[in-house]
């Protein structure tokens, strides 16, 4: 297996980037390219997975070794390949998505492309109690209680909102978590927060 690849990030296109080591260029598919923007023309290790079949070989990066450990243990569920992996990568923070899963919050995965509930249930299935070694927090400060439904559906409501304002799916899911903690039904005063949060990132 290819666990790294070290060298000068030559190019950056939509789904890939392309690593020069010694006059061989890697091409390394990740979740969001972009974020390796500030790095381009300069040396840079890229955690990757080395993806075989039959009929196909793909190498895929990740930014940090809890992406790629995440990355492997989703291929791993029935009904989720590399790309569906990669789409969840590439819109939610590790830590929330574990939380997600170890909270049993059905509604939360199925929000990403091509996660149906019943491949929801199977990540939580597959998944709860194995991935919590990756999030910081402990024990019961991790797991917080979203099962209000006033809750959730302020956030859904907050989420819609925000999406007339022109945020992208992408960067309104990567506040949601944060939101979620605060486990507020006010609409109103959730959209402050999330408008709050997406000034920051």
């Amino acid at each position: 297996m290819i666990a790294y690849i070290k060298g000068t990030l030559s190019t950056i296109q939509e789904d890939a980037v392309i690593v020069d080591v010694q006059g061989v260029g890697y091409e390394i598919v990740c979740a969001n390219p972009f974020l390796f923007q500030s790095e381009l023309n300069n040396e840079i290790t890229i955690n990757t997975y080395h993806y075989v079949r039959e009929d196909t070989q793909v190498l895929y990066g990740f930014k940090n070794e809890d992406e790629k450990y995440l990355f492997t243990k989703l291929i791993s569920v029935s009904g989720i390949g590399p790309k569906g992996a990669l789409a969840v990568l590439g819109s939610v923070d590790v830590t929330g998505f574990v939380e997600a899963i170890e909270r049993e919050d059905d509604k939360f995965l199925t929000s990403f492309p091509g996660v149906g509930k019943k491949t929801a249930r199977q990540i939580i299935l597959d998944l709860k109690g194995k991935l919590t070694s990756m999030v910081s927090v402990s024990g019961e400060q991790e797991i917080v209680d979203t099962s209000n439904p006033k809750t959730s559906d302020s956030i859904s409501e907050a989420q819609e909102a925000l999406k007339s304002l022109g945020y992208t799916e992408r960067e309104i899911k990567a506040v949601v978590p944060q939101l979620q903690s605060e486990n507020n039904s006010n609409t109103d005063e959730i959209i402050r927060k999330a408008l709050a949060l997406l000034m920051k990132n």
